[in-house]
């Protein structure tokens, strides 16, 4: 007894130390390994879409690389450079932030309504001044996380190549690596095809019906307010994704200040136009896109996504965005194994 246990100890604290080594080993690499899992999951309909034509699954994986990166890697390299030179134009100069709301904060209505809250509260509300404190700290964070990510230019490009060719072999063989990951659960034949299952309903109604109804609203969001002359337009639009993921409110924590603001600077038309657009196009997106690109698959809880994706901003850097409500999803869907497995066990 004592022997066997001296032996299980043993291969465990040598599996323990190939672990850490095996990590050692990937963890250059894991930044464009986490974003080729992430491009991977996003495509792979692409990709079986592509192979029901093509039945090379080598040949049906470049086409869908090459389509990635046509379709994703321009865009959002501008995107993120957009973002960093608008950032750095609030960062250098918070006042023209401001200039849009001063004539919201000094109007007569608004200037009483907040007299009055300094007469209730006895506090000092210094709104403009706390604005531009917030736009230039958090302007300064957004521009130093992505200046560090892409100050290095011969990291990136190494990150780059990396990803690329992770990307590939990921939709080439990524059925088949599943597949052993699936033989490695400690779970049974049928709880492992429910919690595939659940993770793929999972990733549909989060990746797909989260993720890309943000991306869509943000779009609108920031085409809407260069049409209309609203500074920024990419930094804008970037925020509305974000915000897409409040509950209840969504987008509209943007562009219906930014109405209001318009309608007092006595900019009635544009004002009118942008409720409008807000209301009948950016919000609609959401409940037009989202039942049809779900269906009656499991949906996660909206607040759980909004905190899923800030959170893995914040842990993951701008890959987060994806990585989080993931890592969420995965989460969930084991514990509910965990939760089914128990209640069996106490039945």
């Amino acid at each position: 007894m004592h022997g066997d246990r001296f032996y299980l100890l043993m291969f465990l604290a040598i599996l323990a130390a190939l672990g850490y080594l095996t990590y050692a080993i990937f963890e250059p690499f894991l930044n464009a390994i986490t974003w080729a899992v992430v491009f991977c999951i996003v495509f792979y309909p692409v990709y079986t879409f592509t192979l029901r034509f093509i039945r090379m699954k080598a040949i049906a994986s470049l086409v869908t690389l090459i389509m990635i990166l046509v379709v994703i890697i321009g865009p959002l390299s501008y995107l993120s450079f957009a973002i960093v030179s608008e950032t750095r134009h609030f960062v250098a100069k918070p006042e023209t932030f401001t200039d849009m709301f001063t004539s919201f904060l000094t109007d007569a209505r608004v200037a009483k309504l907040i007299q009055k809250l300094q007469q209730i509260t006895g506090l000092e509300l210094t709104l403009k001044e706390a604005i531009i404190k917030s736009v230039t700290k958090s302007g300064e964070k957004i521009v130093t996380g992505f200046s560090s990510g892409f100050g290095n230019v011969l990291s990136a490009g190494a990150d780059f190549i990396f990803m690329i060719l992770a990307i590939f072999f990921f939709l080439k063989d990524g059925s088949e690596f599943l597949h052993r990951i699936k033989t490695y659960l400690p779970f049974s034949e049928h709880q492992r095809d429910r919690l595939t299952t659940q993770v793929q309903d999972m990733v549909v109604s989060t990746i797909y019906g989260g993720i890309i109804v943000a991306i869509v609203q943000g779009i609108l969001g920031g085409i809407s307010f260069a049409i209309l002359g609203i500074g920024s337009p990419v930094l804008w639009g970037s925020i509305m994704s974000l915000t897409s993921f409040i509950p209840m409110i969504g987008t509209a924590v943007i562009w219906l200040p930014a109405s209001v603001v318009l309608i007092l600077k006595g900019a009635y038309l544009k004002g009118i136009i942008l409720v409008l657009i807000g209301f009948f196009i950016i919000s609609m997106a959401d409940n037009f896109l989202r039942p049809l690109i779900i269906g009656g698959r499991t949906k996660m809880p909206t607040v759980v996504i909004f905190f899923a994706v800030l959170g893995g901003i914040k842990a993951f850097g701008f890959v987060g965005l994806v990585m989080g409500p993931l890592v969420v999803a995965l989460f969930l869907s084991v514990f509910e194994i965990f939760r089914t497995i128990e209640g069996g066990i106490n039945a």
